[in-house]
């Protein structure tokens, strides 16, 4: 029997990726979040639904919900929080798939908590759910230059990047399917360790 002050491991019941919405801003580094859930919905089959519910795409595999919210990054937060107030999920039931100019481009990091790393999506969710308890994965996308952080974000990868970018949105797949299938502490252990070119 567990010990009364052991929680058992949340199970991811959200995975939302984020981005901006409208053909702008498709295949931009800020983007990232969705390219990762876009590619999770491509291999299971799965359609995305407009729901008048809340400002969001989802679709569903089993038990596990995907969202991209469209209300625009910095305000991710509150789509996020209507869907899971509707399904009753959990913060830490969640995963949020963003980019992150902190790491080089082609790495991953999850993460069960933490603060913003300067990302106004993550901020707007923490805000919106008063909670950092929020799992995330976050995609690199290099570091901006000291000359635009906005026209990096808002920018395209460089064509040498391409590669690195497509091998870490496979790898962001993965640790996705491992963080659902086998519990957060898995992915971190099989994912976080893993040093990319």
């Amino acid at each position: 029997m567990p010990n009364s002050n052991e929680c058992p491991p949340a199970q991811i019941r959200l995975v939302a990726g984020l981005g901006n919405p409208g053909a702008e801003y498709a295949g931009t580094r800020h983007n990232v979040g969705f390219m990762v859930v876009d590619r999770i919905a491509l291999q299971l089959g799965l359609a995305w639904e407009k729901s008048a519910k809340w400002e969001a795409l989802t679709t569903k595999s089993g038990a596990v919900l995907l969202a991209k919210p469209m209300s625009f990054m910095n305000r991710s937060g509150h789509p996020l929080h209507a869907i899971a107030q509707f399904y009753k999920i959990e913060p830490e039931q969640m995963l949020v798939v963003v980019d992150d100019f902190a790491l080089p481009v082609g790495r991953i990091r999850i993460r069960p908590d933490g603060g913003t790393g300067g990302h106004n999506g993550l901020e707007s969710i923490i805000v919106q759910f008063g909670s950092d308890k929020i799992p995330r994965l976050r995609v690199g996308i290099g570091a901006a230059p000291e000359w635009g952080a906005v026209d990096h974000v808002l920018g395209r990868f460089f064509e040498e990047e391409e590669p690195l970018v497509k091998s870490a949105i496979d790898r962001a797949v993965e640790a996705v399917k491992c963080a659902i299938d086998k519990g957060l502490v898995s992915a971190m252990n099989s994912f976080n360790k893993i040093e990319e070119p």
